[in-house]
């Protein structure tokens, strides 16, 4: 395992600096998904939802997240996307709707986080634009799908890796 790189000889969170690193295009897909009851699941499908169109509201919800990932979380860099989608697919046989946030910049540091934040805010305005027909909605699975650029290269998610 790799070390840390958020925390200095002392422990202290730092922020690293990327100054030295390469530019390199750099993308991100993070998936993850929200399973509901079937009502809910047929409300969202069939675009009754008494709060508006969900999936339209969710999708606005996880670019602008994305884009200010640097505000919720402490030690990310301000990145200048050139391209983040939020899109959606409906899993009828589980009740499900499925998240995937895709991320691209040119620059120094990479953009999972970005596509991570993104997936999460969508999956929540889901969750909040729907709790009123089911609060027992479960919002899981949420990864870094893959990535590529940067030094580290690439990475695809492997479903039979051992993590916990």
């Amino acid at each position: 395992m790799s070390e840390l790189t958020h925390l200095d000889a002392n422990g202290n969170a730092v922020m690293v600096d990327v100054g030295e690193k390469q530019v390199t295009r750099r993308q991100a897909i993070a998936v993850g998904r929200i399973t509901m009851n079937a009502d809910c699941f047929a409300m969202v499908a069939q675009r009754r939802a008494k709060k508006g169109d969900v999936l339209g509201v969710a999708q606005v919800a996880g670019i602008m997240a994305a884009k200010r990932t640097f505000e919720t979380i402490p030690l990310c860099h301000p990145l200048a996307l050139t391209k983040c989608t939020v899109e959606f697919t409906l899993l009828p046989g589980e009740n499900a709707i499925e998240a995937r946030c895709t991320t691209r910049c040119d620059g120094r540091t990479g953009v999972e986080m970005e596509a991570l934040n993104g997936v999460s805010a969508a999956l929540l305005t889901v969750y909040d634009m729907c709790k009123a027909a089911d609060r027992g909605m479960v919002i899981s699975g949420i990864h870094l799908a893959e990535k590529s650029g940067g030094k580290s290269g690439n990475f695809v998610f492997d479903a039979g890796q051992d993590t916990p």
